[in-house]
């Protein structure tokens, strides 16, 4: 079985969860972090060597000001009370987005943490915090139209592979498998360059209850598809 070696993931349906127990939006989200937790370690030990959570988009910021304040109030506890298993674990993280928009001892907290796991070689786990995949491309437009408006870049050379080099991650390899929880199929402006071919999977299974058994499923449904980038 062929295994992905980029997953990315939108976790979705942590206030549904809450819903259902009749419980206030950031229980959801609690146990949202929690399945965080469980689907890193399941995807180190699937070989998966990138794994990419949605964990806040550019569109977040539309939700009330009560609930985006809970959010953040959770990353800064996972962060803090993660990054000594993460560094221990060998795991790298990176963060895409605008994420120094952010408050700034969140910046701050980030910043350390990224510095903290550069030097792991284990698997890559890329959080994407106030992101937006067509502000992320169209970013990369304007940077490389004022390359070729100053003589640095021939338009001529601009082909998939500079533009894709100056994306602001740009680091990131190809998406193999793209999973949505909750049954919503929409991709919410996530990763659309780097997910041109990736296989999509979308699952009824609500965030909070996504777990290591969900992930070797979606890995094993991976693995029964034939990927042809266009060929036969």
């Amino acid at each position: 079985m062929t295994a992905p070696l980029h997953v990315a993931i939108i976790m979705d349906g942590n206030g549904r969860w809450a819903k259902a127990r009749m419980l206030p939006r950031i229980a959801g989200h609690r146990r949202g972090v929690e399945a965080v937790r469980r689907v890193v370690r399941a995807a180190a030990d699937l070989n998966i060597g990138t794994l990419t959570l949605y964990a806040f988009s550019s569109e977040n910021w539309r939700r009330p000001a009560d609930e985006v304040s809970d959010l953040m109030g959770l990353l800064r506890r996972f962060i803090q009370s993660d990054i000594d298993e993460l560094v221990g674990e060998g795991v790298r993280l990176a963060v895409i987005g605008d994420y120094r928009a952010l408050a700034p001892d969140l910046v701050a907290l980030i910043d350390d943490a990224i510095a903290r796991t550069l030097a792991n070689d284990g698997p890559l786990l890329v959080i994407a915090l106030n992101y937006g995949a067509q502000a992320e491309i169209a970013a990369t437009a304007r940077r490389l139209a004022r390359q070729v408006a100053s003589g640095e870049l021939a338009a001529e050379a601009i082909d998939e592979r500079v533009f894709e080099g100056a994306l602001p991650s740009g680091g990131l390899p190809p998406v193999d498998l793209l999973i949505r929880t909750s049954g919503e199929q929409r991709l919410s402006n996530f990763l659309l360059w780097q997910a041109a071919y990736a296989e999509l999977l979308f699952v009824d299974t609500l965030w909070p209850d996504f777990g290591p058994d969900e992930l070797a499923g979606a890995v094993r449904a991976f693995g029964a598809r034939q990927r042809r980038f266009g060929g036969l």
